[in-house]
């Protein structure tokens, strides 16, 4: 890794010597656009390498730090291992950093998404690890400082759901969300299981970004509408009028339905941008999988029945297959503190993703 990154730094300082040239060849000002977008490029440029003098210099630092180590007074080795650490913790923090200024990012990165929750195999179980889930994602949106909202649900009578879709509106709430897409999968003795065994349930995720008219177009003769009436916790009915909306995409045969507002035609209008998002994710998905290599960086990004992450609870513990990372304060995770998940996982895609370009 640190041979990919020296080169891609050099490259960079070359191409600063590049655009200093040409933004200081008089000529070059009849192109005014052209300009523009050089001038943005040395900017973007500069503050990375700006980065990567700080990362280089890590390395000149350790090395010093180590050979004071070899001293024999206890106080300088003593002063040399506290340099080594701070040198080390910055080095990483550092890498981190430049990796994710190399890889180029996902246009769909900064918008607003919806959540999809379906409880699977596992029964009640399943439908209590949902809500579960639903929670977990809610509070995580919360300390992220995101407005979240329940558009559309399917409870049980004890507390469960069937199926969930959760609307999480904010700048970059796609980037947090978006590698959740797969099957999670729970080991835990049931609240109903008298014997105390074990049980293993699963759920699938569907995460989809918010997106505008001109980007799917609808037509009006390509959907059915049905009404119903909206249902609250375990199924009782919280409002006597049919305001609750479900539509039917007929050529894919998607359907949603939205049940948050008390007035119909609101319901409506939050069911077609929910619709949009679901066929923008499925033609994407499509078309991704008719081209898609089969790079170790696409894992999680598209197949609903890959099984992304064990939930353990005998043993308190949370692992994410995809980078083989497992954490045991599981617990703590559930209560919205998921960058512990996210964080490792964003950075490993991110540095095998920039492995691919080099």
């Amino acid at each position: 890794m640190k041979e990919l990154i020296i080169k891609k730094i050099v490259d960079f300082k070359k191409r600063k010597d590049e655009l200093e040239k040409l933004l200081a060849n008089p000529e070059a000002v009849e192109f005014s656009s052209k300009i523009i977008d050089l001038g943005k490029e040395y900017r973007e440029i500069t503050d990375i390498l700006e980065i990567a003098d700080k990362y280089l210099l890590t390395f000149s630092r350790l090395e010093e730090a180590k050979d004071l180590f070899q001293s024999e007074e206890m106080e300088i080795r003593e002063l040399a291992r506290e340099e080594i650490k701070l040198q080390e913790e910055k080095q990483e923090f550092l890498l981190s950093e430049l990796i994710k200024a190399f890889v180029p990012g996902d246009p769909l990165d900064d918008r607003s998404v919806f959540i999809e929750i379906r409880a699977a195999a596992g029964g009640e179980e399943s439908a209590l690890f949902a809500a579960d889930l639903l929670r977990m994602y809610s509070r995580y949106a919360e300390k992220k400082g995101y407005k979240y909202k329940l558009v559309d649900y399917n409870s049980t009578d004890i507390g469960g759901f069937k199926e969930a879709v959760l609307e999480v509106h904010g700048n970059g709430a796609y980037s947090q969300f978006k590698h959740e897409i797969g099957v999670h999968r729970v080991q835990r003795v049931p609240e109903t299981e008298s014997s105390g065994r074990v049980h293993t349930s699963t759920i699938t995720v569907a995460v989809m970004p918010e997106v505008e008219d001109v980007e799917v177009e609808i037509n009006e003769d390509e959907i059915r509408v049905d009404t119903f009436g909206a249902a609250g916790a375990g199924g009782q009915h919280v409002q006597m009028t049919d305001s609750a909306v479900r539509i039917t995409h007929i050529p894919t045969g998607i359907a949603v339905s939205c049940q948050d507002e008390r007035s119909q035609i609101k319901n409506r209008e939050k069911a077609l941008k929910v619709l949009r998002s679901r066929l923008y994710t499925f033609f994407k998905m499509k078309q991704e999988k008719e081209i898609a290599s089969k790079r170790k960086s696409q894992v999680g990004k598209g197949d609903r029945s890959e099984k992304i992450r064990t939930y353990n609870f005998p043993q308190n513990r949370i692992t994410d297959h995809r980078i083989d990372l497992s954490v045991y304060n599981l617990s703590y995770i559930l209560e919205g503190n998921m960058e512990l998940i996210i964080e490792p996982l964003q950075l490993s895609l991110q540095e095998e993703f920039f492995k691919e370009l080099n």
